[in-house]
């Protein structure tokens, strides 16, 4: 036998003793599993001589290396050793000079990556993984790093302290998010002109956005930079952005306004700007992007008018927009939501995630390409039911509209009706008067709907006791008067829904709308009687009038 595959099963128990006799395997992958117990390394790379693949990863296994063992598999290209307990480097990884492919990400290996690990035995690795563990950098600084022939490095989840270490210009995935680096982006970052997916996110980096990353707008299909200290604003660095379909610099400083050469990106998918200082208007030429899925804008300072759309096919395909905590001002944009075709499917064909749909467009290592998106370029925060909701895959089911914290004003249009895969709608704090309306009954894959702290009247419509999935739902803090609608999922609302609307009734509330029917025929008993006074005395009156003129009348005749 030479090839044993059993990943991604259930398998339980230790790795039998008996696995060493197959000494012309090849290929012996195991990872995925529920395997325990200790694996001497030793006697698997001194039996299996002509080993080309091991694969342990994501097992519950404990591995002993020995310090001075030298193994015969001189052929070996890939070692999978993630999750086995490791709290340093292998050194028998000193003479595996095929090795292209190594994993050993989420082990416990602290302290400084060895100068070692940096010679000529390790150059040539394609694909390094060495993120979720203690690492605190690299002993020394180089120009670059001398993997010379690497592809993809992920350093993700780390301790690493100082600036920014650039990778070789080979590389093509480079993630190193979730550390504590420091400093600016280094000039020579701009010259991997091969690079395709940058993570630099949830680190300390500081300073303004070099201009020469324009140089990465070449071949970059994703850009992640979100939860750092970036300020100045956003240069013009899309002019080629041919290839771009995930950019996140949301959670920085950036100040002014969205750079135009945005719209050179056609294939963008995902665009997340939010929690920063950005002062512009509705970026509404960002509607011509046939592509565009995702755009969150929320928390900056984008104000006035969202004008309508120059054409009817803005944005066909968006499924999440949140433009929420702006200045925002005027009606709703009842032209975009007839526009917004994608929101509009009930039930969308085959469950899919984003990241899933661009991993084609790379060739190569396709686990790395994989690992990258599923790291990073699949999740968005949704701010519902009071805190936040992070969603860890975008799936091809998931719509939002999240206008909240603005200054929307006059009634919601008829056409949000017409959204009806909507998910998410979140309308509250603004300034939104007229009615509820009862269309809204029409969106029935609705979960969550927030209507509160605006100036909405008359009664809360019947038919939104159709939306069956409907979770969370909130009208506090309105002018809203009469029944709340009773049965399926408003049985489930407690009272503070409904707070701030002294007119409503019924069930939670305490006050019953029979006694609430009842104040309101007395008032009107009330308004009849006073009505009945006032027409009585105006009759009188006329009437005493008519006789006293009539009587004046004959006096002066006679």
């Amino acid at each position: 036998m030479k090839r044993l595959g059993l990943s991604s099963n259930q398998l339980e128990g230790s790795i039998p003793a008996s696995i060493i006799e197959l000494e012309n395997l090849e290929f012996l992958d195991l990872k995925w599993n529920n395997l325990s117990g200790t694996v001497d390394l030793h006697m698997f790379l001194h039996k299996l001589k002509f080993l080309e693949l091991l694969a342990l990863s994501s097992n519950s296994l404990s591995l002993i290396t020995k310090t001075n063992f030298h193994p015969e598999v001189q052929q070996l290209w890939f070692l999978g050793l993630a999750s086995c307990n490791l709290n340093e480097f292998p050194n028998f990884l000193h003479n595996l000079d095929q090795l292209e492919i190594l994993d050993l990400s989420s082990n416990k290996i602290a302290s400084q990556i060895p100068q070692w690990f940096l010679n000529r035995s390790v150059h040539s690795l394609l694909y390094l993984n060495l993120s979720h563990n203690l690492l605190t950098g690299f002993r020394n600084h180089f120009e670059f790093l001398p993997w010379t022939r690497l592809d993809i490095l992920d350093l993700g989840y780390n301790k690493f302290q100082r600036p920014l270490q650039v990778p070789p210009p080979s590389t093509r995935v480079y993630l190193v998010s979730h550390n504590n680096l420091v400093g600016e982006i280094p000039p020579l970052m701009c010259n991997l002109s091969q690079l395709e997916g940058l993570d630099l996110s949830n680190n300390n980096f500081s300073g303004r956005l070099p201009q020469c990353m324009g140089n990465l707008s070449y071949s970059l299909l994703a850009l992640n930079l979100r939860n750092n200290k970036f300020c100045g604003s956003i240069p013009s660095i899309f002019v080629s952005g041919t290839h771009l379909k995930w950019i996140d610099l949301s959670h920085n400083e950036l100040q002014g306004r969205i750079p135009r050469s945005l719209a050179n990106c056609r294939k963008l998918e995902f665009l997340d700007l939010g929690n920063n200082q950005i002062s512009d208007v509705f970026p509404s030429w960002l509607g011509t992007l046939p592509e565009l899925k995702v755009l969150i804008l929320q928390a900056n300072r984008f104000w006035g008018v969202i004008k309508d759309p120059k054409t009817n096919f803005a944005s066909p395909k968006l499924r999440i927009i949140d433009l929420s905590g702006n200045r925002f001002t005027g009606n709703l944009p009842s032209k975009y939501f007839q526009s917004w075709n994608a929101m509009k499917v009930e039930n969308a064909s085959g469950l899919t995630y984003m990241e899933e749909e661009i991993i084609d467009v790379s060739a190569g290592i396709g686990e790395g390409i994989r690992l990258f998106y599923s790291l990073y370029a699949n999740s968005v925060e949704i701010n519902t039911k009071g805190f936040e909701l992070i969603y860890e895959k975008i799936s091809n089911m998931l719509t939002a509209i999240i206008f909240s914290n603005n200054r929307f004003e006059g009634e919601i249009p008829e056409s949000i009706a017409d959204l009806r895969g909507l998910h998410f709608l979140r309308l509250s704090n603004n300034s939104l008067s007229g009615p509820i309306p009862s269309s809204m009954g029409k969106l029935v894959a609705l979960e969550s709907l927030d209507l509160s702290n605006n100036r909405l009247l008359g009664q809360i419509p019947p038919e939104l006791a159709q939306i069956t999935f409907l979770a969370f739902f909130n009208v506090s803090n309105n002018h809203l008067i009469g029944p709340i609608p009773q049965g399926k999922q408003f049985a489930t609302f407690e009272n503070d829904s409904y707070n701030g609307n002294p007119g409503l009734c019924g069930k939670p509330l305490s006050k019953q709308c029979e006694s609430f029917q009842s104040s309101q025929k007395q008032d009107s008993d009330s308004h009849q009687s006073l009505f009945e006074i006032y027409l009585e005395i105006i009759l009188i009156g006329y009437a005493s009038g008519l006789i006293v003129g009539v009587v004046l009348g004959n006096t002066f005749a006679k």
